[in-house]
């Protein structure tokens, strides 16, 4: 030790202090990797209160003016460096930065700057001497060694974190230059922090765009590698940045080895300024479908990495990856909470406008790569229509739905509502598990018979919007599943099936036997006007949901004592003909063959037999009946 060293001042740390690094440690961070970013960051803001004194004292870069920061790693020591070449800290900036939290370096550099009354420096600033106290997160010991710029002394702080410190002078030969030179004693469980690997990831995750360049030195002698240089891509303008940069850059901050469908890069200006670059992929994530349905978004305060847990997109644009810049912020002790602040609000809102606008102008400039996005992502946009009620209608605007028209190409609403038939005053909608199922629906014979396209929703997100959603261009959502058809008023395609068969006596005669032999196992039975080919189908009531919502529901333990169905029988059909002109006599077949049309209507749902037993008994009698005619 230098004779320089000799005298060493002891200082007990100040109370809030002490309270903070018991906050740091056990509170406010969940994630030890953060000290890093913290560690950095304050060595980017020593390295910009540099450049910005340099403007009236340039002197004070010497012969070294390029601001750098690097990180030496020291396995065999279990030390990490973290050094820049800044504004440094003199005796009396140490402790008041680092032994006290109700004066920093950062205040009084504040008041020089409006003291020299420029105040477009002021908001460059982070506050160092908070986020420095993470340190002790991942070390036992911390020294720290710094020079003032223009100074020809420099000056030791040591600490283990437990209430005190040490400040004392040291040899300029083993200072830097200038700025300062923070050690880390690693804990045991903290030594991966020497490793290259572990380090360069977090440097690049969290601080790769700060604005100082970034070096790792893998080991003490070892030449530096650069790993960040110091250009945050979304700060420059548009017209600087190429394809394959928007591309790299975008495979980085998403994870994915794609390329990105449609990009977003705007600068916001007015009473809130920040800066957004974000991202929609090109294949979807593999967390698209994550029960906790959260973003991915990334927040910078003045290019420097807060979080990614800021909730910048509502939950239905989850799939959207980039970030956030913006230096209305602080970076103080705070910014693990700081999505609570009404600004993320104002940057929530824009951005969101931003994105939807971006997608609907791709879709009209480009309909296959909107296509793609909508194969992608559109599950999961629909789940806006019923999350986001300011935005619901351009939601529905943006949306594609399959549709008995052309069920291979999915279709605008404007479309569908552009080519509704004379007398339709509805859009109707038919839900399910898949297409090929839908199509099949016998509840889809009338309407096909007529012309009238249905939309085909088999995303399981569609039977919730469309009971949220009242209607689109006036036109009211309904379900083919639910309710009366109201078909009669709608011509067939067809003029030689023009009108439908008018229910004889004999099988009104037979609806109402069905309705008393069914008793409480349906709601209702009637005949229907929506069956052109089968002999029955099941339809949901007018009021509560329709029947694939309902199913649902029930799977999922949500709904009990849901309403009965209605049985809709066929009138014009030859089995319907042929049972209502069976004897009277003949109840016990009649019941039979009642019973045998519910459970037809019901495996034609996608359901099975409530009593297969019951079933497989009655279907024998049937037969056995029909093999002795």
């Amino acid at each position: 030790m230098s004779e320089v060293e000799t005298s060493v001042e002891k200082h007990v740390f100040e109370a809030d202090v002490a309270k903070l690094l018991h906050l740091m440690v056990h509170s406010v961070y969940s994630d030890k990797n953060v000290f890093l970013r913290e560690l950095i960051s304050n060595a980017a803001d020593a390295c910009e209160k540099l450049r910005y004194e340099a403007i009236v004292a340039p002197e004070l870069l010497g012969s070294d003016p390029a601001s750098r920061i690097t990180l030496t790693l020291d396995e065999e020591n279990a030390r990490l460096v973290i050094e820049d070449n800044g504004i440094g800290m003199g005796r009396d900036e140490l402790v008041e930065s680092l032994g006290t939290i109700a004066r920093s370096g950062t205040r009084a550099f504040m008041e020089r700057i409006e003291a020299a009354q420029n105040k477009d420096g002021a908001q460059l600033i982070g506050q160092f001497g908070v986020g420095f106290y993470s340190a002790f997160m991942v070390a036992d010991n911390v020294d720290v060694v710094s020079r003032r710029a223009g100074t020809d002394k420099a000056w030791h702080w040591a600490s283990d974190g437990k209430g005190s410190y040490t400040v004392s002078a040291v040899d300029l030969a083993d200072a830097p230059a200038r700025g300062t030179r923070i050690t880390l004693h690693l804990m045991d469980d903290a030594k991966t922090f020497t490793s290259r690997w572990t380090v360069e990831r977090i440097v690049k995750e969290q601080s790769g765009h700060v604005p100082v360049p970034i070096s790792i030195v893998e080991k003490p002698g070892a030449e530096p590698a650069q790993v960040a240089d110091g250009t945050a891509l979304w700060t420059k303008q548009k017209s600087e940045i190429s394809k394959d940069d928007y591309t790299d850059f975008y495979r980085g901050v998403a994870g994915q080895y794609d390329e990105p469908a449609l990009t977003v890069h705007f600068r916001a200006e007015g009473r809130h300024e920040y800066t957004a670059l974000a991202f929609v992929p090109g294949s979807k994530p593999f967390d698209l479908f994550d029960p906790d349905r959260k973003g991915r978004m990334k927040l910078y305060v003045k290019r420097v990495f807060i979080t990614d847990e800021a909730e910048l997109l509502p939950r239905y644009l989850r799939f959207v990856r980039g970030l956030v810049d913006t230096a209305d912020l602080p970076l103080n002790v705070s910014r693990e909470m700081i999505q609570e602040s009404p600004l993320l609000a104002n940057i929530r809102k824009g951005l969101t406008n931003r994105v939807l606008t971006s997608i609907e102008k791709l879709a009209e400039s480009d309909s296959e790569a909107f296509a793609k996005i909508w194969e992608n992502f559109g599950s999961v946009i629909k789940e806006g229509i019923y999350e986001d009620f300011e935005r619901r209608g351009q939601l529905l605007a943006l949306s594609r739905f399959r549709t008995t028209a052309d069920d291979d190409k999915p279709r605008a609403l404007s479309d569908y509502v552009k080519e509704m038939k004379e007398g339709q005053s509805a859009i109707y909608y038919l839900t399910g598990d898949n297409l090929a199922q839908l199509k099949a629906s016998p509840q889809l014979e009338g309407f096909r018979a007529r012309g009238i396209e249905v939309l085909l929703l088999t995303c399981p997100v569609d039977s919730f919007w469309v009971t949220t959603a009242p209607d689109f261009d006036g036109k009211p959502f309904k379900s083919i599943t639910q309710g009366a058809a109201d078909l009669a008023g709608i011509a067939k395609k067809d003029d030689a099936a023009a009108a439908s068969p008018e229910a004889g006596a004999a099988v009104t005669d037979f609806v109402s036997f069905a309705r008393e032999t069914l008793g409480e196992a349906v709601s209702d039975v009637r005949t229907s006007d929506r069956l052109t080919e089968s002999a029955v189908c099941l339809v949901a009531p007018e009021q509560g949901p329709d029947r694939q919502l309902q199913k649902m529901l029930q799977g999922a333990g949500r709904i009990e004592g849901a309403p009965k169905p209605v049985l809709e029988i066929n009138p014009g059909h030859q089995l319907i003909a042929a049972l209502a002109t069976c004897p009277s006599e003949d109840k016990a077949f009649r019941e039979d063959a009642v019973k045998l049309l519910l459970d037809q209507a019901r495996v034609l749902d996608g359901d099975r037999p409530e009593d297969p037993r019951a079933f497989a008994e009655r279907l024998s009698r049937v037969f056995g009946r029909a093999l002795k005619e």
